[in-house]
């Protein structure tokens, strides 16, 4: 199968024609780098220069698409420019082939063609003047030195200080791609919360208000109908209540107002008694220390998310509220009874599960929900652990 070679760049078009050019001005003037009674010069004559300097601008056309290639062709081409007269252009141009040859050729051969041609460097000076004791000899070390370790070396130059810019460069695209998916996990986990926030702040009030408004519309009874009327309208103000703070905390972004106080275990009596009033037979049996502020929070939205399931789905029956710290945890449990409701309930989307889950699982914590078998018949029970830190428990002996 046929291998067909990659086009030239325009650039090193625009470079092959170039020195051919002046070598040719070079050679049409009858300027030589030596004349042809050297010994050396095996190929004497005008007409033997052009050879190497039509191979060598043929090299610099594959200085990038074929470096190697372009450096092995140049090389033999060197060797025939130095038997002949020779061309200051050939020479020139060679130089540029070793430069793009340790510049845009493998890593490997960057790195061992500096090495190669150093050592003939140094070959170069030491041989010929160990041999002929002359210090002209050392030109010959000097030549070979300009020639090829000096491109090479410039080449290898240049060629780290592009990996490293091309290496800072990934970085920072990689640090910004970071710094996008932490925004971008950062915003979620914010929607998240607010969502979580939004939904146990107000799902208690606005459940309360759909059973009693049903229970007031199905029951021709205006005592009944009374009694549902005060409870909406206690679960609408503290509905508004609740979206007014959550508000508050949105738009207080300078910090000039103080934050409206978050909820607190020391609040779950006046939770339970707004279940009893709203139809749940609650009880409240809480042993507690000193927990921090997101445990006691996630504890409160716990028991109140549970309440208001309790509300919507349980049966008839006593609902138990229990919480007990022991050992570094902080357990929660909230039991209901479990089976289909007499009176009217409420549509449930399960996004009140999945909001507790999170909170237990953002703090390490544990939880689980589900229904189980008891003396009493069977219930639902709603079982959330979080650890408390000692360094709170400690602070409260």
């Amino acid at each position: 199968m046929a291998v067909r070679l990659a086009r030239p760049r325009r650039f090193d078009v625009y470079v092959a024609l170039g020195g051919l050019l002046g070598g040719l001005l070079l050679w049409g003037l009858g300027l030589a780098t030596r004349p042809s009674t050297e010994v050396y010069v095996l190929l004497p004559g005008r007409w033997p220069v052009l050879v190497p300097l039509l191979v060598m601008a043929g090299c610099e056309l594959l200085r990038r698409t074929a470096p190697r290639t372009a450096l092995l062709t140049g090389t033999a081409a060197i060797v025939l420019d130095v038997v002949t007269q020779g061309n200051l252009v050939t020479i020139l141009m060679y130089t540029d082939i070793m430069y793009a040859a340790v510049l845009y050729g493998p890593p490997a051969s960057a790195h061992r063609i500096p090495r190669i041609t150093g050592l003939l460097s140094v070959a170069g000076t030491v041989v010929p003047f160990a041999l002929w004791r002359e210090p002209e000899a050392l030109l010959i070390g000097l030549v070979t030195g300009m020639v090829a370790f000096g491109p090479a070396a410039t080449g290898l130059i240049v060629r780290n200080h592009r990996d490293a810019a091309e290496a800072a460069r990934l970085r920072a695209e990689q640090t910004a791609l970071l710094a996008e998916m932490d925004r971008t996990q950062a915003v979620i986990a914010e929607r998240a919360r607010m969502a979580r926030e939004l939904h146990d702040m107000v799902a208690n009030h606005l459940s309360a208000i759909a059973i009693h408004s049903t229970a007031a519309l199905s029951l021709d009874d205006p005592k009944t109908s009374q009694e549902a009327l005060t409870v909406i309208r206690e679960n609408s103000v503290a509905g508004l209540a609740e979206m007014r703070r959550l508000i508050g905390i949105l738009r207080d972004s300078a910090g000039d107002v103080a934050p409206v106080a978050a909820p607190t275990l020391d609040g779950l009596g006046a939770l339970v008694e707004g279940a009893r009033t709203n139809g749940l037979d609650v009880t409240l049996d809480a042993v507690h220390d000193t927990v921090p502020a997101p445990v006691e929070l996630a504890a409160y939205r716990i028991v109140q998310e549970s309440l208001t399931n309790a509300l919507k789905h349980a049966g008839p029956g006593r609902v138990a509220v229990s919480l007990a710290q022991r050992d570094g945890l902080l357990t929660v449990v909230v039991t209901s009874p479990y089976g289909d409701r007499d009176g009217p309930s409420a549509p449930g989307s399960g996004a009140g599960l999945v909001g507790m889950r999170e909170r237990a699982a953002l703090l390490d914590g544990t939880f689980e929900a589900g229904p189980e078998d008891s003396p009493d018949g069977k219930l639902w029970a709603v079982r959330a652990t979080l650890p408390v830190p000692d360094t709170v428990e400690g602070e409260t002996e």
